[in-house]
């Protein structure tokens, strides 16, 4: 075999990259990854807050553009673990009624061609391999007949668990964030050093508690001498043989060169805006608008969920939590006689960092400093699942940046807002439990178009090549031997942050692979 061709190719190391990989690292095929960055080091700038938020020590440099053709710069990474090296570890099941049509105040979300009992298997294998720590049974909503979770909730902080029992006071059923961490409190057989976690959300964990896809999978499958990984490894293109059916040279600019790779199969995975840019940069005779875009739908019905955070400022409640990410609020997430459409979930989430919190409070809090107002506010994340939308997309432009089209205006807006006010109208009832969260005062942001941590949707699967661009096992409909792994595959995407979906379908067609390479 040449030096340059393997019997695998795998294009992305993030959740579906990484995972698929350690999934097919034990076949003893040759796989070659590749990962258009490089590792991120452990050094003491993990933890900065300047460095990693206000300076973006770890971010792309790349510009984008808008729908209006105006540049920005995404919160993407390319390293080793993709964005998952980034992410905040919180690892749910999408609810059964994800993967069937429900309607929303704002439109339809589809049908999925598989149904959640075609995922359950793989979502329990997902949880054991990135540690999953949570509570089954807490929040109602949660798919019947799955098992305990690999390691039970993480145990809270006063201040939050305090918080906990007052929601649930209030008439709520919030249960743990089922989170994705190796804690060495873990094996109580062997006594260690405790992990105390800290800067979480949006950092990188130079400890390895995080079980993000570069230590749980890249670095399972490098143990394997048939597996070789390549960073700064940017793939260009990829071209297929004269029929138009197969790809048979991936194209990689590194280090200022042009290399050439060959491949049986190749496994893209490079997230869902840059696999559909790939795609479409693959454009060729057989392929004129695009890389397995016979349908049309390469780049289209792009989502990254309507979220956004809200932070309580409480002038007479001390907040003590270092790290406060312990609970979410399912109570939304259905439809109800009192709410006839599904609103989304609300999640404690980590700190913001202090210029966040002091430009928030600047009307209303003006002489407090960032110290006080760290210990006198609570962090929330809110999540509203968005809706497809053909024109909602990724494209490229004249000169091939990344353009995503999105137009957040008409989407689930109206029911994102009435899920602020479900949690400001929580905090009136709190205020009778708890005298000190009487006066709460309210500000916060909502996500623009660079906030894509939770992109999916650009390569939708389906049972018909005219409506999709994958198939059921997420092989494209016009190609024999291009699969994809990553999250593009959703046709819609819930309200839940979509990493374990993304691994416990990587699991899923690497079995399928698996039963082909045979």
């Amino acid at each position: 075999m040449h030096p340059s061709a393997y019997d695998i190719i795998i294009i992305g190391t993030g959740s579906g990259g990484g995972t698929i990989a350690q999934r097919l690292a034990p076949s003893g095929r040759k796989i070659l990854i590749l990962e258009r960055g490089d590792f991120i080091p452990k050094e003491k700038e993990n933890w900065d807050v300047t460095e990693v938020v206000v300076n973006g020590r770890y971010r792309t440099d790349d510009v984008w553009f808008d729908k209006d053709n105006q540049p920005f710069k995404p919160f993407t990474h390319y390293v080793v673990g993709g964005n998952s090296k980034m992410y905040g570890a919180a690892s749910f099941r999408l609810r059964e009624s994800d993967f069937q049509e429900t309607q929303h105040s704002a439109g339809t979300s589809p049908a999925w061609p598989l149904s959640y009992a075609d995922f359950a298997p793989y979502y329990t294998e997902a949880e054991q391999l990135f540690s999953v720590h949570g509570l089954r049974g807490a929040d109602p909503t949660e798919p019947a007949g799955a098992g305990p979770y690999p390691f039970g909730p993480i145990a809270p902080e006063p201040f939050a668990d305090e918080l906990y029992t007052n929601v649930r006071r209030a008439g709520l059923q919030p249960f743990p964030i089922p989170m994705a961490v190796r804690l060495s409190q873990d094996n109580p057989s062997q006594p260690d050093a405790p992990t105390i976690l800290g800067n979480f959300d949006g950092f990188p964990d130079p400890t390895e508690a995080k079980a993000d896809a570069h230590v749980t999978g890249v670095r399972a499958a490098l143990k394997h001498p048939n597996v070789t990984l390549l960073t700064h490894a940017f793939v260009s293109r990829l071209d297929t043989d004269a029929t138009g059916q197969r790809v048979t040279e991936v194209q990689v600019e590194r280090h200022g060169q042009t290399e050439t790779y060959t491949a049986q199969i190749v496994v893209l995975a490079a997230g869902a805006i840059n696999s559909a840019a790939l795609l479409l940069r693959s454009a060729s005779e057989q392929h004129p608008f695009g890389l397995a875009n016979g349908s049309g739908q390469v780049g289209r019905n792009y989502m990254a969920h309507i979220n956004g955070c809200l932070i309580a400022y409480t002038p007479d409640k001390i907040n003590t939590s270092f790290f406060q990410k312990y609970f979410c609020i399912g109570d939304y997430y259905l439809a109800t006689p009192e709410n006839p459409h599904p609103l989304g979930e609300i999640q404690l989430m980590g700190k913001n960092d202090p210029p966040t919190v002091v430009g928030l409070a600047s009307d209303f809090l003006p002489d407090k400093d960032a110290a006080w107002l760290a210990e006198h506010s609570i962090d929330f994340w809110l999540t509203t699942e968005d809706l497809p939308d053909p024109e909602n997309r990724v494209t490229l432009t004249p000169d091939g940046h990344i353009q995503l089209i999105y137009h957040r205006e008409r989407n689930n807006v109206a029911a994102f807002e009435q899920l602020k006010q479900k949690l400001k109208d929580l905090f009136v009832t709190l205020g009778t439990i708890d005298p000190d969260l009487k006066i709460t005062l309210w500000n916060g942001y909502d996500l623009g178009i660079s906030g894509v941590s939770h992109q999916c949707g650009t390569l939708r699967f389906g049972h018909d090549p005219a409506t999709s661009v994958l198939d059921v096992n997420c092989k494209a409909h016009q190609l024999d031997n291009l699969f994809v792994a990553d999250a593009s595959f959703f046709p819609s995407s819930g309200a839940y942050n979509p990493s374990l979906t993304t691994a416990a379908n990587a699991l899923r067609v690497g079995d399928y692979l698996l039963s082909q390479l045979r």
